[in-house]
């Protein structure tokens, strides 16, 4: 029929809402529980489809259900922006990343809400106001700790395109939801939705279920795209692994209660990690995931990050005790765009505190230690300090591939590669017995949880230290 009527008919590239996790370890839409058909039927009636992204974050329903709900206000309750704004400054974000995911999502809803086709022939075609906006998206993005209150005094001050404090707020947010989300789509390897470039083909099924045309696309099948490059690890191994790290876990703790390292110690350690994190880097020669030319929506496209100390640049650590987001910025957030310092603490506290108590086969096993030495080593690498905390813990917990991984998918998520997703906390793989690993949900023990749980603490991490360094500058130009 669809022959006769010249009707082509699109279907999936690739199998799953992710390229680095096999699609039978993803939520299949109707084996859901009551919970998560709420979450999905919510999220449905919101953007009008069920997203990839909301596919693998529903691995942990209690973080889904406030980062869905945070950002439905972000970008379409009452707030300081217009709507078009909104998705616009969502494009803008994504695309310091090259993000195409969310560039693609945000392009049909910026047209969608009556956006002008021409703003997305670059960004020298949106407003000037929009376009003033470049600088603090690249800083933020890329090197948040140079932005200064005179950045900010620019924005506020320049005449008929000026912003409001208010405005300014609740672009810095998005600015900084966008950022982390291109992370966690990176991080997690979220593939095209079928509606977008690059999602769908219209070659249909070959007997091997995939042609020639496919791998031209960047699809090669799915067993070789869910294939590990290094194998599976021997359950026998895995478990000795898991039990040495929580071994060193309690190690760990038994030294705490001990014996206390003086101020100036835990001061020369985190000195020693933040320094230390600079030499951690991957490698030049993996191959970045596949992402159209998303340049024309920002500037500068040379600017990237960069190691703060590096080439003789020194900024002063960030202490957290001077300046943090529960004694200041969340009370700035909620007082000039009002709801959203709530939302946005509730989901900071969801991620730094989600645990199910288990560690592979180990039950009522106590992960806040872990849990804390891989978001207080993404603020180390930020420079921003917590004055009560030991880093020496850091790198008795944290191996150089995990490391490797966390400061690629939250400083250049775009060269995250599925290698670097399976060499991560290999020992977590599920045992032959279908057991998890750190986080399991009760319905998904599957081995892929704890990735993903591990994301959503960088997505959130990243964006808690985005918006320190940015708040502190609001602070310092109102005052």
């Amino acid at each position: 029929m669809q022959t006769e009527l010249g009707i082509r008919i699109p279907r999936p590239l690739g199998h799953g809402p992710s390229r680095f996790i096999p699609e039978k370890e993803t939520i299949q839409v109707g084996n859901e529980d009551t919970m998560m058909h709420t979450l999905f039927a919510d999220t449905f009636a919101t953007l009008g489809r069920l997203d990839n992204v909301t596919l693998v974050m529903v691995f942990h329903p209690q973080y889904l259900e406030s980062f869905l709900k945070t950002q439905h206000y972000l970008l379409q309750m009452d707030g300081p922006l217009p709507l078009h704004y909104r998705h616009y400054i969502g494009i803008m974000a994504a695309a310091r990343h090259q993000c195409s995911y969310l560039v693609n999502l945000h392009v049909n809803d910026f047209l969608h809400v009556g956006g002008d086709p021409k703003w997305l022939n670059g960004l020298e075609n949106a407003p000037q106001k929009l376009q003033n906006l470049g600088e603090l998206n690249k800083m933020l993005a890329h090197r948040p700790w140079l932005i200064t209150k005179e950045h900010i005094e620019q924005l506020l001050k320049t005449e008929e395109n000026s912003w409001s404090l208010a405005e300014l707020i609740h672009a810095v947010v998005l600015l900084t939801h966008y950022h982390s989300l291109a992370s966690f789509t990176f991080g997690c390897g979220i593939s095209p939705e079928i509606d977008c470039e690059g999602g769908h083909t219209f070659r249909p099924p070959s007997v091997s279920n995939y042609c020639i045309c496919d791998i031209t696309n960047g699809y090669h099948g799915v067993d070789e795209i869910h294939a590990s490059p290094t194998g599976s690890i021997p359950s026998t191994e895995s478990v000795c692994e898991v039990e040495a790290l929580m071994e060193k876990m309690k190690q760990l703790q038994e030294c705490r209660d001990e014996e206390e390292a003086s101020q100036e110690e835990m001061a020369t350690r985190f000195e020693r990690e933040k320094r230390e994190s600079m030499f951690v880097c991957s490698s030049e020669d993996e191959e970045s995931a596949p992402s159209r030319d998303v340049s024309r929506h920002f500037e500068d496209t040379s600017y990237g990050y960069k190691d703060f100390s590096r080439h003789g640049m020194h900024v002063p650590t960030f202490r957290v005790q001077d300046y943090s987001w529960e004694d200041h910025g969340y009370s700035l957030v909620n007082r000039l765009y009002p709801d959203v310092g709530q939302l946005l603490d509730e989901k900071f506290h969801i991620a730094y505190n989600l645990t199910y108590n288990t560690m592979a086969t180990h039950k009522d096993v106590d992960t806040s230690m872990l849990r804390r030495a891989i978001w207080n080593y993404i603020h180390c690498m930020f420079g921003i300090r917590y004055d009560d905390y030991d880093y020496g813990e850091i790198n008795q917990l944290l191996d150089r591939s995990f490391k490797v991984y966390i400061k690629t998918v939250v400083c250049t998520p775009e060269k995250t590669t599925k290698r670097m997703y399976d060499s991560f906390w290999r020992q977590f793989e599920h045992s032959e017995k279908g057991q998890t690993t750190l986080s399991p949900l009760p319905l998904l023990t599957t081995p892929s949880a704890p990735q993903v749980h591990v994301n959503l603490l960088l997505v959130e991490a990243r964006m808690q230290a985005e918006l320190l360094y940015a708040l502190r500058a609001i602070t310092r130009y109102m005052t």
